[in-house]
């Protein structure tokens, strides 16, 4: 799917050249391990760098460079990945194929050197209003969360089950964690990009391979890194001597949030089965979850499960009347007992089948996604590929989804809910 080169150790170059999009995708990914106040420092970085630069200096200097460059896009973001802190600049052109005599590509890969290498910066430190600035604006993505009451109680269940673990940290961190990130934090971090995290840089478009490597080689000249980051990630132990938590906010609709535990994750030789198994259990719309909690019962306004396999987690997850908590768990509890007694349709396997290679699919009509699909499956296998792929979701048979129904074990319930919901337990 993509072609490797190492441009330094540590630093690898996948380029995928396809006629498929008329535009050329850039991704650089520098990755670290996971701790709050990595993941604080590094998002207001990523604010920092957004916005301005050491030869555009202001927002509005950069933004109309960009927009002299046929509206190309170029943005930083953060994110998580298991255990992973994911830090990125992205960037989308034209490609000058489609162009009469412009040099867009070339152009873009200056201004992404010039973003990457030469900050906004005063006495070599950043400019102090711009930080307190994005600290501020970072703080309000956090608290964000808070208004959207089903990210609050997913957030919430992660606190519960692994505090003070990856899985419950955030791409941003805290209110408090950025509060406390100073300028000599921002610096030493950018630095750290420059010289330590390692590095994947992706390419998706209708290019010449040679000619991406030597203007990758050209522009960025980025230097050895000696820190080897852990691949496999183990499932992580709870802690908590709880299984229920119910807590009251003024809301109408209950939020309720379940983790089950299994031994398979992302890495496991089973881990295609157990994509199946949930795919089954709550992934699709003709899930039992799905049919049984929704459908048939109307007692849930959506429900559906996903599988965390960085974590061996699957969540469920309903939109319920305040009322109803204790019969929509011992309904969704039912549902999973169901496939452990072997309950499990051919029509059900065959449908989960066609719905995940689909899904792929349709994922990989964007290149962004196939970045971001492939920058998961090269952990698993460099050679990944869809086909590859749905052969192992092919052989998979009953007796496997059954058997992995029985790893899958009840670990933790949340509810949040109006004043009307079930008694704190």
């Amino acid at each position: 799917m993509f072609q490797q080169f190492e441009l330094a150790h540590g630093v690898k170059l996948y380029v995928r050249p396809t006629e498929q999009f008329k535009t050329i995708n850039i991704s650089f990914k520098w990755k670290q391990q996971l701790t709050l106040e990595q993941a604080a420092i590094r998002s207001v970085l990523a604010n920092v760098l957004q916005y301005n630069n050491a030869e555009y200096p202001t927002n509005a200097a950069f933004r109309k460079r960009l927009d002299d460059l046929y509206g190309a896009v170029l943005y930083f973001d953060t994110a998580k990945k298991g255990n992973h802190h994911i830090f990125s600049l992205n960037a989308e052109t034209v490609n000058d194929a489609y162009l009469s005599n412009e040099k867009v590509v070339e152009e873009v890969f200056s201004l992404l050197h010039t973003v990457i290498f030469k900050p906004n910066m005063v006495d070599g430190k950043f400019v102090d209003s711009i930080v307190k600035r994005e600290k501020e604006q970072v703080i309000e993505r956090i608290q964000s969360m808070y208004d959207d009451k089903t990210r609050y109680a997913q957030q919430r269940l992660l606190e519960n089950i692994l505090p003070n673990h990856a899985a419950s940290i955030t791409a941003n961190g805290t209110v408090a964690a950025v509060q406390g990130v100073t300028n000599e934090q921002l610096v030493d971090m950018h630095e750290t990009l420059l010289k330590k995290d390692e590095l994947s840089i992706y390419v998706v478009g209708d290019v010449n391979m040679q000619e991406i490597k030597d203007k990758m080689e050209k522009y960025f000249q980025f230097t050895a890194r000696t820190a080897e980051l852990k691949k496999e990630v183990e499932a992580p132990t709870t802690t908590n001597d709880k299984d229920f938590l119910h807590e009251i906010q003024d809301m109408k609709q209950g939020k309720l949030h379940m983790a089950y535990r299994t031994p398979i994750t992302f890495f496991s030789k089973e881990f295609p089965i157990m994509q199946l198994t949930n795919g089954i259990l709550g992934g699709f719309s003709h899930s039992k979850i799905f049919i049984n909690v929704r459908e048939k019962e109307s007692m849930a306004y959506y429900a559906s499960s996903s599988y965390s396999s960085l974590y061996g987690l699957i969540f469920v997850l309903a939109g319920i009347d305040s009322n109803l908590q204790e019969k929509a768990v011992k309904l969704i509890d039912e549902q999973l007992k169901a496939m452990q007694a072997g309950d499990i349709t051919d029509l059900e396997i065959n449908q989960t089948k066609s719905m995940l290679k689909n899904q792929l699919k349709e994922a990989l009509d964007s290149s962004r996604a196939q970045i971001e699909i492939y920058d998961q499956y090269k952990e698993i296998d460099e050679s990944f590929t869809v086909e590859n792929w749905v052969s192992r979701w092919s052989s998979v048979t009953k007796e496997q989804i059954q058997q992995m129904a029985s790893t899958i074990e009840k670990e933790f319930v949340y509810f949040l809910s109006g004043k009307d919901g079930a008694d704190n337990e």
